[in-house]
């Protein structure tokens, strides 16, 4: 017989949202508190920016630094000098600058980075932020030296170009390269500069602070769901110390170099613990996997914008939405029919993390389909160790074979599973590289959605139809999707909308420069981070064991994974040079 409600609701090891729908699990369930909460979170940051932040004075600014671009525009056929200066001048406006950004972001502080003294990370005492500065200075100093000499360069190179009237083509070419030169030295410049304004801080007022405004948010989620709040309280203390340490080991400089980031080492330090020491019984309340990282999910919506996708277009669209659901498709039927994988919930949540977009995928998909939480645990722990590796390997690969940078950024974006280290290894190869790749991974991310529903219809019609022998109606369909995903579509579409009426100057400053890198995006990060301290905390190795029986979750994702970089590549090489190479060019 098929599982009821109730059979399924007495095993808390299935990643599920148990129960009928009923018009109280509005304000009962799990997938919908993560939507309140994140869209608390939202409306909070809208309103600090958007209703008490600076924005005349942004309009002020960015109508006079447009209004010099047009002249410009107007005057000379490629973008000249005193175009990028404006342009600059664009950039420098923050959101976060604010007074209310600057309170946010001290209040989310994680530990900061340092090579060989891990106190560092918590604690920079003046005298240190001085010592640092003075070493800056000597390499600032040159760089800025050289950015005023090939300023001067691309002055005279454009002063000529001019006195032609820029009709000469060699004459406009020449300027073009030297403008391209000081943009490249102001940007270094930029980078010695940053590295002579380190201050003093410390951060272990602001991590108990942060500690106790967690606690009260997901505590209050829990009372809601009829669960204690002393004992999630309790509990919590430990997965937020477990989650500062991951922050604390991913901002080593070696960890950091080699993409190993707080997620991964917030699994790594949970399962050390549960299968060492044990992991305490009163701890295990506050591992709240599924609450923390669906709200996260929502925030991460915010992030994806229906800009960015026609920014790259039809090419990125193929790469993104054609290639993820074939592989998915593909490695899931692979394991079920070569490998004979003896669980089609582990087959599918790997395969979704797979080809999608990892851990985010993961969660959506183990929901769907009813997985284990070993399963979902396990599939999380193949994705973080390949895109570890992936970041690393994928650019040196492409620049020892010589590969078109967008080519490279396009196939890293549809195959690194995480975002973060998506944007990572694009920036090994350039600027380009890294925002094709962050714009795919992007499309990629609307997939989640998609995914989610697509698989709790082929299991509701048709995996647990044939283990039954029932009909399956629509409110079993309703039940099974996950909820959560609808906040992160409705966040995408917010965000979007925002983004579109308000002209790409002011959603820069003040959306993206504000509402997401100055609020969501910061209480984002640790919500992810919390529920990989989670995950391993929760984790058993033994009944991990059985899974990895012949080894074939580890082949199923790496020949789901191989078959991804071929598809991927290749439907990128089609796409963004043989069918819209004028697309490419103008990126």
């Amino acid at each position: 017989m098929a599982p009821t409600d109730s059979s399924i609701a007495a095993d808390s090891s299935v990643v599920i949202d148990h129960g009928r729908s009923s018009w109280s699990d509005l304000w009962k369930k799990e997938d919908y508190l993560a939507i309140w909460l994140g869209f608390l979170i939202i409306a909070i940051s809208l309103t600090a920016y958007f209703g008490f932040g600076p924005r005349e004075e942004f309009a002020k600014k960015i109508a006079a630094a447009e209004q010099i671009q047009s002249a410009e525009a107007a005057k000379a056929p490629f973008k000249t000098i005193a175009w990028y200066k404006a342009e600059n001048d664009k950039k420098k406006l923050k959101g976060s600058n604010s007074a209310f950004g600057k309170f946010i972001t001290h209040w989310t502080k994680h530990p900061g980075s340092w090579k060989t003294n891990p106190a560092d990370a918590f604690i920079r005492t003046d005298a240190q932020a001085k010592a640092m500065n003075q070493k800056a200075m000597p390499v600032y100093e040159e760089a800025k030296g050289k950015a005023a000499a090939v300023l001067a360069a691309a002055q005279q190179a454009e002063s000529a170009a001019a006195a032609a009237a820029f009709k000469d083509s060699a004459l406009n070419d020449a300027a073009v390269a030297t403008i391209k030169d000081w943009q490249s030295a102001e940007k270094k410049a930029g980078a010695a500069k940053g590295k002579t304004t380190n201050k003093a801080y410390n951060y272990i007022p602001t991590l108990v602070g942060l500690c106790v405004f967690l606690v009260v948010i997901f505590g209050a989620g829990m009372a809601l769901m009829k669960k204690s709040f002393t004992e999630f309280a309790k509990g919590f203390v430990i997965v937020f110390l477990v989650a500062t340490l991951a922050y604390m080991l991913g901002g080593q400089a070696i960890s950091k170099q080699y993409g190993f980031g707080a997620e991964a080492w917030g699994v790594l330090l949970g399962m050390v613990i549960a299968n060492s020491i044990g992991t305490p019984r009163w701890v295990l309340p506050a591992c709240q996997v599924e609450f923390f990282i669906k709200t996260g999910l929502v925030l991460l919506g915010a992030e994806v914008l229906f800009s960015k996708i026609l920014a790259i277009g039809i090419p990125g669209i193929f790469v993104a939405w054609v290639v993820t659901p074939i592989v998915l498709v593909c490695t899931f039927i692979f394991g079920q029919t070569v490998l004979k994988m003896p669980s089609k919930t582990l087959n599918v949540v790997i395969s979704a993390d797979m080809s999608v977009c990892g851990t985010s995928a993961a969660i959506a998909a183990a929901a769907a389909c009813r997985a284990k939480k070993e399963e979902l645990t396990l599939s999380i722990g193949l994705s973080l160790v390949f895109t570890a590796i992936m970041m690393i390997a994928m650019p040196a690969f492409i620049k020892a074979v010589g590969m078109p940078e967008i080519l490279g950024g396009a196939w890293m974006g549809g195959t690194i599973d995480a975002t973060g280290a998506v944007a990572a290894a694009g920036a090994f190869l350039g600027e380009k590289a890294m925002y094709v790749a962050a714009t795919i991974k992007m499309i990629q991310n609307v997939m989640i959605g998609v995914t989610a529903f697509c698989i709790a219809l082929y299991w509701t019609m048709r995996v647990e139809r044939q283990a039954g022998g029932q009909d399956v109606g629509a409110g079993e369909i309703w039940h099974r999707f996950p909820k959560f995903v609808l906040g992160f579509l409705a966040a995408s579409i917010l965000f979007s909308v925002l983004d579109s009426t308000m002209g790409k100057g002011m959603s820069d400053a003040l959306l993206n420069g504000g509402a997401v890198k100055g609020g969501t995006k910061l209480l984002r990060d640790w919500f992810f981070v919390l529920s990989f301290a989670a995950i391993g905390l929760s984790t058993n190795f033994r009944e991990l064991a059985k899974y990895f029986k012949g080894g074939k979750p580890l082949i199923l994702y790496v020949c789901g994974q191989s078959f991804n970089l071929v598809l991927t590549l290749t439907m990128a090489y089609i796409m963004f040079y043989l069918v819209f190479p004028e697309i490419t060019a103008k990126i």
